[in-house]
C-alpha cells in the first residue's frame, strides 16, 4: 500500500457514500409532508429513494471512465465537493422540486464506489487486495447501518440536521483529500468518447472479454442474492417472529455488525490460507446455507446464530472483487470498477421488486420461499461461476 492515509480518504468516502442511501430515510417523510402540506406522502417517498439507487447505476460506470480518463483523484475530490455543497442546499431547500434535484446530484456524487475501488486495485496486488477491499466493503457496510441510525438521532432535533452533518462531514473528507490523497493512476489515460460516458459501455466493452462476462453475471447473482436480507429482514422478523421494532432494531444492527467485522477482520487471513477462488466459494456455500435455515427458523433467537453464517458469506464479494481486477489492465480498472457499482445498484432496484414479489405471493403458504430462492440462486450461477474461475486470466493471455 502506498499511503495509508489515502486509504483513510478512501474509506471515508465509501462510507460516506452508505450513510448517504439511508440517512434522509428517517426523516424524509417528516420533511415531504411540510413541503406538499399533505400527509399523504407514500409516492414521493418511494420515487425519491428509487431515484437515488438510479442515478448511481446510471453514473458509477461513467465515474470509473472518467477516473480512466482524468485520473482517480480528481474525480474523487469532485464528488465529494459536490456532496458537500448539495447536502447544504437541501437541507434549506425551500420547494418540493429542490429536494428531487439536490437527490439526483446526491446519487451522482455518491456513486464513487467505482473510483475508490479502482484506486485500490491501482496501488494493491497480492491478498492485500483482497484485504483493503473487504474494508471498503466493510466500510460500505457500516455507512449503511450508520445512515439510518444517525438520521434517526439528528432527526429528532430538526428534518435539517442530517443533511447539514453529511454536507459537513463530506466537505471534511474533501479537505483531507485534498491533502492526503495522490494520484494512484499513473499508466495510460484513455480517451474520452460518446462510448465512454455511455453508462452502458463498459457492459459491451467487456461482451468480447468470456471471462469477465461470467465473472460479471457471478458478481450480480451474490448482489442480488443479498438484496433478500435488505428488502425482508424488517418484515420476515415481524412476521415469522413478531419481533418489535427494538427488536428489529438490535438484530439489524448485529447483522450488520457482524458482516462488516467479517469482512474487514476475516478476507484478508482466508484469501491468504484457502486463495481468493476457494475464498469466493466458501462463502457462496456459508450464505446458502444460512439462507435455508433461516427459512426454517421457528424462534427469534435463533436467527442471531444464522446471521455468523450470513457474516462469513460477506468474504466473499472482496474476493471476487480481486479476481475480477486481475482480469483487466491498469487502463481499464475504472471502468470495470464502475461496471461493479452499477451492477450493485441495479440489483438495489430490481432485487427488492422481485423478492417483495416473491414473499407476498408465498406468505400465505410458507414465507420462508424467498429465502430458498435466493439460495438457489448460487445453484443457478454455477456454470458461470466454473468458466468465470476456471477460465483464462485475461482475455488473450
Amino acid at each position: 500500500m502506498k499511503s495509508n492515509k489515502a486509504l483513510i480518504v478512501l474509506l471515508n468516502t465509501v462510507a460516506l457514500d452508505a450513510v448517504g442511501i439511508g440517512l434522509i430515510m428517517p426523516v424524509l417523510p417528516g420533511l415531504l409532508r411540510d413541503l406538499t402540506h399533505s400527509n399523504d406522502v407514500t409516492a414521493h417517498y418511494g420515487a425519491l429513494l428509487a431515484l437515488y439507487a438510479s442515478m448511481q447505476f446510471v453514473c458509477a460506470s461513467v465515474l470509473g471512465a472518467l477516473s480512466d480518463r482524468f485520473g482517480r483523484r480528481p474525480v474523487l475530490l469532485v464528488s465529494l465537493a459536490g456532496a458537500a455543497l448539495d447536502y447544504a442546499i437541501m437541507a434549506t431547500a425551500p420547494f418540493l422540486w429542490v429536494l428531487y434535484i439536490g437527490r439526483i446530484v446526491a446519487g451522482i456524487t455518491g456513486a464513487t464506489g467505482a473510483v475508490a475501488g479502482a484506486y485500490i486495485a491501482d496501488i494493491t496486488d497480492g491478498a492485500d487486495r483482497a484485504r483493503h477491499f473487504g474494508y471498503m466493503s466493510a466500510c460500505f457496510g457500516f455507512g449503511m447501518i450508520a445512515g439510518p441510525v444517525l438520521g434517526g438521532l439528528l432527526g429528532g432535533m430538526s428534518s435539517q440536521a442530517p443533511f447539514f452533518v453529511a454536507a459537513a462531514l463530506n466537505g471534511l473528507n474533501f479537505l483531507m483529500g485534498c491533502f492526503l490523497l495522490p494520484e494512484s493512476h499513473t499508466g495510460k489515460r484513455r480517451p474520452l468518447s460518446a462510448e465512454t460516458l455511455n453508462p452502458l459501455a463498459s457492459f459491451r466493452w467487456a461482451r468480447g472479454m468470456a471471462v469477465v462476462v461470467a465473472l460479471l453475471a457471478v458478481f450480480f447473482t451474490v448482489q442480488l442474492v443479498g438484496q433478500v436480507p435488505a428488502a425482508l429482514w424488517v418484515i420476515f422478523g415481524e412476521d415469522r417472529f413478531h419481533w418489535d421494532a427494538t427488536m428489529i432494531g438490535i438484530s439489524l444492527a448485529a447483522f450488520g455488525i457482524l458482516h462488516s467485522l467479517a469482512q474487514a477482520i476475516f478476507t484478508g487471513p482466508v484469501v491468504a490460507r484457502l486463495g481468493e477462488k476457494w475464498a469466493l466459494i466458501l462463502a457462496m456455500i456459508a450464505d446458502g446455507t444460512g439462507y435455508i435455515l433461516l427459512a426454517s427458523a421457528t424462534q427469534g433467537w435463533m436467527a442471531f446464530p444464522i446471521m455468523i453464517l450470513l457474516a462469513s458469506g460477506g468474504i466473499g464479494m472482496p474476493a471476487l472483487q480481486a479476481i475480477l481486477s486481475r482480469q483487466v489492465d491498469e487502463e481499464h480498472q475504472g471502468q470495470l470498477q464502475g461496471s461493479l457499482a452499477a451492477l450493485t445498484s441495479l440489483t438495489s432496484i430490481v432485487g427488492p421488486l422481485v423478492f417483495t414479489a416473491i414473499y407476498a405471493a408465498s406468505t400465505t403458504t410458507w414465507n420462508g420461499w424467498v429465502w430458498i430462492a435466493g439460495a438457489a440462486l448460487y445453484l443457478i450461477c454455477l456454470p458461470a461461476l466454473r468458466r468465470g474461475l476456471w477460465g483464462k486470466r485475461r482475455q488473450g493471455e
